[in-house]
């Protein structure tokens, strides 16, 4: 079951090669079907819910796993129910479920009730569980450090990534031992929303990256291993960094990609590292317009007239 996901650019980095003295160079994962890293694991994770039989998929989400399985839900005939945070989802992702034809569940509560609802929702019917804690969506994600690989010729030194729910890292470092090679692996979390940095479950998790805002990641421990085995570590970025990234990346590097990817970027800059360097943009700019257009100039507006149009241009 597949929308033809996966084969995403690999774009050179110039601004931020300067700005870091590393070969930069960002996976920009926007660019797959639904706009996020999600569908290299859903289109999995559905097909192997047809397999077992399932009459419906269902997810917990804070927006880009709602978009892809309500997407992939739609292709394969299959009933979707996404339960999200109220008042706490990106209108570009939950724009993308309800279009998609999902039944999306408002929780009056965050992500991590909201999986744990699931979880239990998912054993009482024939429903597949699409979260990251399915093996399958492991197996589907881990084909972007064969990608990387495949198209520097080699893995790079380092693997700078956002860290939400911690399934991807652990796909990526998954992919890279099936390829019998350790990058060393750069985590960020946003500093309202680092359980993995704190060393303890954060009960509200806050940030302005929507998409990394868990405060107790179903990958903990398969996360916190890679890190170790690839001798790397995970870190905090605060949001006016992540902001920061996300602007210059938009502004410099012609990049759009949504905040929480921008936390790859905002941690290489704030802390470093050598040699040539991947960081992953996990998701499209266009998934959160709301923060783009807070960030943004303002629209310059002018009457029909030539003298006005070229005040407004030139000015």
């Amino acid at each position: 079951m597949t929308l033809e996901e996966g084969d995403t650019p690999l774009i050179p980095a110039p601004v931020v090669s300067e700005l870091t003295g590393c070969e930069v160079w960002l996976k920009y994962e926007g660019l797959n079907p639904t706009g996020s890293f999600k569908d290299r694991g859903m289109t999995v994770a559905v097909s192997a819910a047809i397999e077992e039989g399932a009459e419906a998929v269902m997810c917990a989400s804070t927006g880009n796993t709602a978009a892809s399985a309500a997407a992939y839900a739609a292709r394969a005939g299959l009933r979707g129910a996404v339960i999200v945070p109220e008042g706490k989802i990106a209108a570009g992702k939950l724009a993308q479920a309800l279009m998609h034809g999902a039944r999306v569940i408002a929780l009056k509560g965050n992500f991590d009730e909201a999986l744990a609802l699931t979880r239990q929702v998912v054993e009482r019917n024939p429903i597949a569980l699409v979260n990251s804690l399915n093996d399958f969506r492991i197996e589907g994600q881990k084909t972007g450090a064969f990608e990387v690989c495949d198209q520097l010729g080699e893995a790079p030194d380092v693997l700078c990534i956002p860290v939400g729910n911690a399934g991807n890292v652990t796909a990526w470092w998954k992919g890279f031992q099936e390829y019998e090679t350790a990058p060393v692996l750069h985590g960020y979390q946003a500093a309202g929303a680092a359980p993995l940095v704190e060393g303890h479950v954060v009960e509200q998790p806050e940030t302005v990256a929507s998409a990394i805002r868990i405060g107790n990641p179903a990958r903990w421990e398969d996360a916190m291993n890679a890190f170790t085995a690839s001798r790397g570590e995970v870190r905090a970025v605060t949001d006016d960094e992540i902001l920061a990234a996300y602007e210059l990346l938009g502004r410099r590097e012609g990049v759009f990609c949504e905040p929480a990817s921008a936390a790859s970027v905002a941690g290489l800059i704030k802390y470093g590292a050598e040699g040539r360097v991947v960081c992953v943009l996990t998701g499209h700019g266009l998934k959160d317009p709301t923060t783009a257009m807070s960030q943004a100039a303002s629209v310059v507006t002018c009457g029909p007239d030539l003298d006005e149009v070229e005040r407004a241009v030139l000015s």
